[in-house]
């Protein structure tokens, strides 16, 4: 007998994108995706012995998502994933759960109505999970960067003989904002939320927290941002979130005899490392945490 045996396993395809173009006459419409699928389930045997009976090749779920763009299209990130993972998991016996990571890229329309530039750094992401039987879905966003010039402080901080922050009553709060947040819907039978509305609206609410909330600290700018969103959309019963803290110090000028942070202006050094790294989890009110901490 060996000593060994086999823990959690999961096999597919990473990043394919695929850019799906809609004529709609004159105007087109552009959906541009990089879909990940992992699959599980019955597969010791290709482990242990080489065997490849179970094994749907991962080249063949890179055809899927290609061939599921056009016969499907693509309303949102949330139903293509959701088209795909019933597929795998529905359409062979060995797969018993099926994984889809979904990142979306932004085109925004110039004329005429055929040209696209790129939109910021925002990238849209969707989690699918079934096991044929519960959903999960876990939709979010990254790389959404804000700044309050304003309405921030950092003061009564703990300190010890290595600290030399000073403290503060009103500094530049800014962050690379990355957000996901699951939604209550698990079953078929269950009305599913609207992917695009539901994004656009918990989008629109961080955004409002973030610019609406006198800081104290990032973490209540955290706390807030979650708390917003949660309170407005009834479909959501987790928000994970994860706000490195884009430090910008003052600049000191005295050596030049300039004095700095006058009322009309103010220069900063904007330091990108080291950085103060915020996370944190607001969950509804008898909700289970369910988003994982790391990938």
């Amino acid at each position: 007998m060996s000593p060994t045996r086999l823990g959690q396993n999961q096999y597919g395809k990473a990043e394919t994108r695929v850019v799906r173009v809609t004529r709609d006459g004159a105007t087109h419409h552009v959906k541009d995706l990089n879909v990940s699928v992992a699959l599980s389930g019955a597969m010791d045997d290709v482990h242990t012995s080489g065997s490849n009976a179970a094994v749907l090749p991962t080249d063949t779920t890179k055809n899927t998502v290609f061939a599921f763009a056009k016969q499907h299209g693509i309303d949102s990130a949330e139903q293509f994933g959701i088209h795909l993972a019933r597929h795998f998991v529905t359409g062979q016996e060995s797969i018993e759960r099926a994984r889809i990571r979904i990142e979306e890229y932004d085109w925004e329309r110039i004329t005429p109505e055929h040209s696209f530039v790129r939109g910021g750094r925002e990238t849209r992401t969707t989690e699918v999970t079934f096991d044929g039987a519960r959903w999960q879905v876990v939709s979010g966003l990254k790389d959404l960067v804000v700044m309050n010039t304003t309405d921030s402080e950092f003061w009564g901080f703990v300190k010890d003989r290595y600290t030399t922050l000073p403290e503060t009553r009103d500094r530049v709060l800014a962050t690379e904002v990355s957000a996901r947040w699951r939604f209550h819907w698990a079953r078929d039978e269950d009305p599913a939320p609207q992917w695009q509305e539901s994004w656009a609206e918990v989008r629109g609410h961080l955004l409002d927290a973030f610019a609406g909330t006198y800081s104290l600290s990032l973490q209540q700018t955290l706390y807030a941002m979650g708390d917003r969103v949660l309170e407005h959309r009834p479909e959501i019963d987790e928000v994970r979130l994860s706000l490195p803290n884009k430090h910008h110090f003052l600049v000191d000028l005295e050596p030049f005899g300039l004095k700095n942070d006058t009322p009309d202006s103010a220069v900063y050094f904007a330091a990108d490392r080291p950085y103060g790294l915020i996370e944190g989890t607001v969950l509804r009110d008898g909700a289970e945490p369910r988003i994982p901490v790391t990938d």
